[in-house]
């Protein structure tokens, strides 16, 4: 099998291949949009969010109007993503520290985007990639997280770890991307119960015969 970093770009190269416009799967118009959205996804399925976020910004269009907002009332509406309280606290939070610290704007720095509550590492390489076009690091999410493993392109299950390894492994042109590709095939073809292993022929996984398939007993 290759060495990881050309190993890792003929990764990226066939999920590319497979995957030709990669974003997320999140709806937004803006940075703050993608911000809430994915601050909601946690814990809950992008899908569901999506059901959600175009009443909570019809309701709120601006992040003034959420900084105003009653908690209560925020919690009406994001009830069904899971763990709505503190959602809606970070989330009227983080709309006001923009308001009173960043003058009504998204920050465009990783720095002042993790002050913000409810707002961590992997959410601020989200919206600075997706959102800004900044790739300042990449976003380690569930299906990121099993599959670099999975993949053999990490050892650790630790997400802070997991970015520092794949990193050097990918341009850093690549690093918004690679995310998205990893969602993507994560849900399609390498779920965590059921993935699609299949040797070269039929209906296989084209990323057969570069992976260990680490942590999968019979299939290595």
């Amino acid at each position: 099998m290759p060495e990881n970093r050309d190993r890792a770009q003929e990764i990226f190269a066939r999920l590319a291949a497979r995957y030709p416009d990669p974003r997320p799967a999140l709806d937004f118009t803006g940075a703050w949009e993608l911000l809430v959205a994915t601050v909601l996804a946690a814990q809950c399925t992008d899908a569901r969010v999506n059901q959600i976020t175009p009443a909570l910004f019809a309701r709120w269009p601006d992040i003034a109007d959420l900084a105003t907002a009653e908690v209560a009332d925020i919690e009406a509406v994001v009830h069904s993503t899971g763990f709505y309280h503190n959602k809606a606290k970070n989330l009227k939070a983080a709309a006001s520290r923009i308001m009173e610290t960043y003058n009504g704007s998204v920050p465009r720095s990783m720095a002042e985007l993790v002050t913000l509550p409810g707002v961590a590492r992997k959410t601020a390489n989200i919206v600075l990639g997706s959102a800004f076009g900044q790739n300042e690091g990449i976003a380690v999410d569930t299906h990121v997280t099993r599959l670099a493993f999975r993949l053999g392109l990490t050892q650790s299950v630790d997400p802070k770890v997991i970015e520092r390894d794949l990193m050097p492994l990918f341009d850093r042109s690549q690093w918004a991307d690679i995310n998205h590709f990893l969602v993507y095939f994560g849900r399609e073809v390498c779920p965590a119960r059921t993935p699609k292993c299949a040797p070269p022929g039929g209906d296989a996984c084209p990323l057969f015969d570069l992976c260990p398939r680490n942590g999968l007993k019979g299939l290595a």
